[in-house]
């Protein structure tokens, strides 16, 4: 990068978001990382980004929040001007039936994936078009575009979020900006390992099955996505190869939407 550049994650103190906000701050990139623990907790983690070159800084935010997702977003543009890089990355989930499901999980599944991509889009985005250069790059899921069986809150949100992607994409192509969508099929962070018990307690199956007979075996290559990956993608995406990809669904899962 001939300028600085400053991104921020969602959701980057493990799994996906720790792996994209370690890629983009080795490309020299300042980063702003975001989660729910405390300050110092993420201490080590922090400084342990920037070997890039770029500062570091941590914003605990609550994704099901809009006022502290302003709040963090605010702080990001009072330390570096802009946030030139937004990953939308933050996500939970919840496996049960639809008639079972609870209500507060839906809602909270819903303004986790999908709502907060929203209010940190709108808020990076006059900053981006100020510059006339921006990368909005949603992390989505296999699951935005096909389905599975007890997780209709997660399949929504992630269906929601690859239309939203097509739509910001659209709208902010002439000026600069992209906005992508990765879908990555089962990656093996913290998410998916607890997504296994509760998998096969709505299934009636063993864990060892939930992994080889349904998270693997639509994945052609029968192996987890790894976090590098996505991490890899995200950075091209942000290079100048990448400027001509926007509003685009780019599945990374082994083969799986290819059935």
């Amino acid at each position: 990068m001939t300028d600085r550049k400053t991104a921020l994650v969602t959701g980057s103190t493990s799994g996906i978001g720790l792996g994209v906000a370690q890629a983009l701050a080795a490309a020299g990139m300042n980063v702003v990382m975001n989660g729910r623990r405390e300050s110092s907790e993420v201490d080590s983690l922090r400084a342990s980004l920037e070997g890039g070159g770029g500062s570091v800084v941590y914003a605990q935010a609550d994704m099901t929040s809009p006022g502290e997702i302003e709040a963090m977003m605010q702080s990001a543009i009072d330390a570096f001007g802009a946030v030139d890089v937004l990953v939308n990355n933050a996500g939970i989930q919840h496996v049960a039936p639809v008639d079972e499901f609870p209500v507060e999980k839906w809602d909270a599944v819903i303004a986790t994936n999908l709502t907060s991509a929203f209010h940190c889009t709108r808020l990076a985005l006059p900053g981006m078009k100020a510059k006339g250069w921006g990368r909005v790059i949603n992390i989505a899921s296999a699951h935005s575009l096909v389905a599975s069986p007890f997780k209709s809150a997660y399949v929504s949100a992630k269906h929601g979020l690859l239309g939203f992607t097509k739509t910001v994409a659209l709208e902010v192509a002439a000026q600069g900006i992209t906005c992508n969508a990765i879908c990555p099929g089962y990656v093996l962070t913290p998410l998916v390992e607890k997504q296994i018990p509760a998998t096969a307690a709505a299934r009636g199956i063993s864990e060892e099955q939930v992994i080889n007979d349904v998270m693997l075996a639509p994945q052609s290559t029968k192996k987890f996505v790894t976090v590098e990956e996505i991490a890899d993608l995200t950075v091209f995406l942000c290079s100048s190869g990448g400027a001509s990809i926007t509003g685009t669904a780019l599945p990374v899962d082994g083969g799986w939407t290819a059935h």
